[in-house]
């Protein structure tokens, strides 16, 4: 259900009001709306920092110093992994029709999401 004229102008309003009042959010929020955790990406990283503890635990137990280590850099660069954001959004939302922003804006960001959920719904 789109929006009518009137709501779309009271977005637009909050749009520029939030752009007026706080512009440090408002430029952080647009830059993290195209960034996702995948749930790949989470499990290849879990798997990674649970890699990383059994290394960790077989060079504490053989008394290992540098298998230790290692296993600690291999179990924070799994823990990282699962954790950061990828720009780009999940790989499999290829195949959907997107519309390009108007403005590229948070609020034409806000409507995509919204037209994204309202096409998963229709399905």
């Amino acid at each position: 259900m789109p929006l009518s004229e009137h709501e779309q102008r009271l977005l637009d309003q909050l749009e520029q009001q939030l752009h007026a009042d706080d512009p440090k959010f408002a430029s952080h929020m647009e830059s993290a709306a195209g960034r996702s955790l995948s749930t790949r990406q989470i499990v290849v990283g879990s798997l990674v920092a649970v890699a990383g503890i059994l290394i960790l635990l077989i060079g504490i137990s053989s008394q290992i110093i540098a298998l230790g280590v290692l296993g600690f850099l291999v179990m924070g660069a799994g823990v990282y992994w699962a954790t950061s954001r990828r720009p780009g959004g999940k790989a499999g939302s290829a195949g959907r029709k997107s519309k390009p922003a108007k403005n590229g804006g948070f609020m034409s960001s806000l409507e995509e999401k919204w037209d994204e959920r309202r096409q998963g719904d229709d399905r």
